[in-house]
C-alpha cells in the first residue's frame, strides 16, 4: 500500500478531485499556503499497483507531470472504499499486476546506485575481503565480502534508465559497473601483490592455483550462465515488487566478486593467461546479469512516461537486449567447450591412474595423479606426474616410457586439437611402509 500526495496546481483543483472521486478514492486535502503556483496538496492512498495508472488520469486531467509528488509506504488504512478499490485493481488488466510504479522504479533505481566514494570504498573492501578468503581458502571469508559488495544497484540502474528512458540513469549504472569492475580487479591485484612481495604468503603460482577456492573458479563451465540470469532476473523482481534486495545483491555479488578477485590473484602472480578463464567468467555474469534484468523490466511493462518517446526506447532496448544477447550466445560456445574439456579432463586423468595401475605388479600402487594443463578454454594436458608408493627395498617397474606411449592417444586436446607428443609423462618412486596395530583378544 502506499500513500500518495500531491501538489495541485491553480485552476485544477475541482478537475484533479472529480477524477478521484470518479475512481472511489478516499483523500484528504489541505490548501497550500506558500504563494507559489499550486493551491492545495492532496493525499490519498493506494494499492502499490494502482499507483502507476492513478497518476497517469490525474496527469490528463491537468496535474503536471513535474508536479511535485511523494509517494510513501502505507502500512494499514482502515476504509471499505479502498478495500473496493484494492479488490478492483488485483486485476492485471486495469492496475499493473505485481510491481510499483514507474516513479517508485526510478527512485529505487537511483538509491540502489550508491554514491561515488561509497561505491569505490565498498568495492576496493569487499575485492580485498574476498582475496583474502581464496588465499586462505575460506568459504566463509568469501560469502562476507559478498554481502558488502556494491553490485546489484548499477546493474539495476542500468535496466530501469534503459526502459525508462532515462539516460542519465542508464549512464551512471554502466559507467558504476565498469569503473567496479577494473576497481576490483585492481584492487585484489595490488593487495594480492602486497601478500606475495610481503612474503606473507609464500607460495609458488602453482600452489596458489591450486587451492580449492582458486581452483574452482579458473575453468568456468556453461552452469555459470543460469546463475548469472537468474541473479539478474532476480534483481529485477525485487526492484520492481519493491522487496528487500539485500539478499539478491548477495547473490550477484556471488556470481561477480570473487572470479574478479581470481583475476587479480593471477595478475600479482604474473600469471594473467592462466585467470583467463575467471576474466571470462566476470564478462560472462556482467553481461548475463543485465541482460536478464533488462529483459525482465520490459516484461514487466516498464515504459517512458511519454508516448512519444516509446518507439525510440522501444528499438533502443531491443539494440541493447541483441547486443547482450549476442554477447552471451557467443560466450555459451567458448563455456560449452570449457565444459567439454573439464569432461574430457577428468576422463583423461582416471585412464592415467588406470594405465598407471595396469603396468604396476606386486605391491606396488599408484598414490597420486597429477595432471598440469595449458591453453584455454579448451585445456590441453601438457604433463602427467605419477606417485607410485612400493615397499622398501623392492626395486618398483620402471613404467614411464610405456605409460607415455599408453597415454598418447588419451592425451588428444578437445575437439581434436593439440599435439599429444608435447605431453610429459613423470613418475616418482616413493617406498611406503604398511604398519598395523593390533590388541590381543
Amino acid at each position: 500500500m502506499r500513500l500518495v500526495q500531491v501538489m495541485v496546481p491553480a485552476g485544477k483543483r475541482e478537475t484533479v478531485l472529480a477524477t478521484l472521486d470518479e475512481e472511489g478514492i478516499d483523500y484528504v486535502i489541505s490548501d497550500e499556503t506558500s504563494g507559489r503556483e499550486y493551491t492545495a496538496i492532496v493525499s490519498f492512498p493506494l494499492p502499490t499497483e494502482a499507483v502507476e495508472p492513478v497518476l497517469s488520469e490525474l496527469r490528463e486531467a491537468g496535474l503536471e507531470r513535474d508536479a511535485y509528488t511523494v509517494v510513501l509506504d502505507a502500512e494499514t488504512v482502515v476504509s471499505k472504499r479502498f478495500e473496493a478499490l484494492e479488490e478492483r485493481y488485483l486485476d492485471d488488466e486495469e492496475g499493473n499486476g505485481d510491481r510499483i510504479a514507474r516513479e517508485e522504479l526510478a527512485a529505487r533505481a537511483t538509491e540502489m546506485a550508491p554514491k561515488f566514494p561509497a561505491f569505490v570504498t565498498m568495492t576496493v573492501i569487499s575485492a580485498v575481503v574476498a582475496t583474502a578468503g581464496l588465499l586462505l581458502d575460506s568459504a566463509a571469508v568469501v560469502v562476507g565480502s559478498m554481502v558488502i559488495a556494491p553490485l546489484i544497484g548499477p546493474a539495476m540502474a542500468a535496466s530501469a534508465g534503459t526502459v525508462l528512458d532515462d539516460d542519465d540513469l542508464f549512464e551512471r549504472g554502466v559507467k558504476l559497473q565498469v569503473i567496479g569492475g577494473v576497481l576490483a580487479v585492481a584492487s585484489a591485484a595490488a593487495f594480492a601483490a602486497v601478500l606475495r612481495y610481503g612474503m606473507i604468503v609464500p607460495f609458488s603460482a602453482d600452489e596458489v592455483f591450486s587451492i580449492a577456492e582458486v581452483r574452482e573458479r579458473l575453468a568456468p563451465d556453461v552452469l555459470s550462465l543460469p546463475i548469472a540470469l537468474g541473479a539478474g532476473i532476480a534483481g529485477a523482481l525485487s526492484l520492481s515488487s519493491g522487496v528487500s534486495s539485500a539478499l539478491v545483491g548477495v547473490m550477484i555479488a556471488a556470481a561477480l566478486v570473487p572470479p574478479t578477485a581470481v583475476v587479480g590473484i593471477g595478475v600479482a602472480w604474473g600469471q594473467p593467461a592462466t585467470v583467463s578463464g575467471a576474466a571470462l567468467l566476470v564478462l560472462v555474469n556482467f553481461v548475463s546479469i543485465n541482460f536478464a534484468a533488462l529483459a525482465t523490466l520490459w516484461y514487466k511493462g516498464y515504459r517512458p512516461e511519454s508516448f512519444w518517446r516509446l518507439d525510440e526506447t522501444r528499438a533502443t532496448t531491443l539494440k541493447r537486449v541483441g547486443v547482450l544477447g549476442v554477447t552471451i550466445l557467443v560466450a555459451t560456445v567458448v563455456l560449452g567447450g570449457v565444459t567439454v574439456a573439464s569432461f574430457e579432463s577428468a576422463q583423461f586423468e582416471t585412464a592415467a591412474h588406470e594405465e598407471a595401475n595396469a603396468l604396476l605388479d606386486g605391491d606396488a600402487r599408484v598414490l597420486d595423479v597429477s595432471v598440469a594443463y595449458g591453453g584455454f578454454p579448451f585445456r590441453q594436458p601438457t604433463a602427467v606426474t605419477v606417485t607410485v608408493g612400493h615397499p622398501p627395498g623392492e626395486t618398483p617397474p620402471r613404467i614411464g616410457d610405456e605409460l607415455a606411449r599408453r597415454l598418447a592417444d588419451d592425451a588428444a586436446a578437445p575437439l581434436g586439437f593439440g599435439d599429444t607428443a608435447s605431453v610429459d609423462v613423470s613418475v616418482r618412486y616413493v617406498a611406503v611402509e604398511d604398519a598395523t596395530v593390533g590388541g590381543a583378544g
